[in-house]
């Protein structure tokens, strides 16, 4: 059975695992972004804070994906909560880091004024500085996606859900006839999912950013 006829026999699970994969990142990307955004929002005034962000962030990137889903197994057991912990504390450097930078970026002068006219430190943050934050925030997001598309991979390994299901069938039987064209219908999945994630932020992007801050 060459390539072609097996998508054409197995399409429907590999719409599934499809789906599955890209709602896993989609709903861990959401979380990631919300508790990035707070503590690029927390700790961007203070140097030894924002530092201290960053490291932990980047320390929890250095732990290899597998063993970290290892580590979880026996405390939240197989399926989907190993995998949704593991890709959201993966998920978090990238937009923490952005966050922060974004922040620091914002003219203070802007700043100044807006506290001249009366606005509070709340109507600063969600006025001014977030929105003029938003375009490094949003590569973060890109970046943070496109690195948790191919962890999640290794989310089978934990019974988890997606396409690293095929790849692992493929691998756990080498040798027999489909073993590769599992392997590779996986990791093709996972580019393509990679791909359209990647041109839905682009359009978010032109949607969102002004084109003189894009410029």
């Amino acid at each position: 059975m060459n390539f072609w006829e097996y998508l054409g026999n197995q399409h429907a699970q590999l719409l599934v695992d499809a789906y599955q994969h890209a709602s896993a990142v989609f709903q861990c990307m959401v979380v990631a972004t919300l508790i990035g955004v707070l503590v690029g929002v927390v700790t961007y005034r203070t140097e030894w804070a924002a530092g201290l962000a960053t490291t932990a962030t980047t320390t929890l990137l250095t732990v290899p994906s597998l063993a970290m889903i290892g580590l979880l197994i026996p405390i939240v057991g197989l399926g989907v909560a190993p995998t949704v912990i593991a890709l959201t504390l993966y998920g978090l450097l990238p937009i923490v880091r952005n966050a922060i930078v974004g922040l620091r970026g914002v003219d203070p002068t802007l700043v100044d004024a807006a506290t001249g006219i009366g606005m509070s430190r709340v109507m600063r943050l969600t006025r001014i500085e977030l929105p003029l934050a938003w375009p490094p925030i949003l590569t973060g997001i890109r970046v943070s996606t496109q690195m948790l598309m191919g962890i999640a991979a290794i989310a089978a390994y934990a019974s988890g859900p997606g396409l690293g299901n095929e790849i692992f069938r493929g691998i756990s039987s080498l040798g027999s006839k489909n073993a590769l064209n599992q392997v590779l219908a996986g990791t093709l999945g996972i580019i393509v999912l990679a791909l359209l994630f990647d041109a839905a932020y682009v359009l978010i992007g032109r949607l969102t950013i002004p084109r003189g801050i894009r410029a």
